[in-house]
């Protein structure tokens, strides 16, 4: 049986690689947004930053294990497909994918204290569902590169 993402993930001497992935991911699809609402997300974004450096890192780091654990099934069964790559496989179920991962930051924003914070989430939640079935294929290869390691 395929090793789990959160065995291959979350290991102490991946995680650190994984989360500067992810962060350069994150950093590109906001970069390559384009338009109105990608000036929205991307003042959102630079906003975010502003409040406090580092946050997107932290907040990765914070939200790695959850984002793992809603994953994990579609690993699996990626797996047991063994057809093409991880990105490709979300994007065929882009609304479950994208759908699974936005639980993980609609809960954290509810937790959230920072009031500026939930703020701006509340203003870029609307297209978020967008954005991430936008950045599935990146994020599938960045999962497969360090899963398969």
């Amino acid at each position: 049986m395929a090793e789990t993402l959160k065995a291959r993930l979350l290991d102490s001497d991946r995680r650190s690689a994984v989360i500067d992935d992810l962060q350069g991911l994150v950093d590109s699809e906001v970069a390559n947004k384009s338009g109105l609402s990608g000036g929205v997300v991307k003042t959102g974004y630079a906003g975010l930053k502003k409040i406090k450096p580092g946050i997107v890192r932290e907040a990765l780091d914070k939200m790695l294990d959850e984002f793992v654990e809603q994953l994990e099934p579609f690993w699996t069964t990626y797996t047991t497909e063994a057809t093409g790559d991880f990105g490709t496989f979300l994007g065929t179920r882009p609304q479950e994918a994208s759908e699974a991962l936005l639980t993980v930051t609609d809960r954290r924003a509810e937790r959230s204290s920072r009031g500026a914070i939930t703020s701006i989430y509340s203003k870029l939640r609307p297209k978020a569902q967008e954005n991430v079935i936008e950045a599935l294929p990146g994020l599938g290869a960045v999962i497969e590169k360090h899963a398969r390691v």
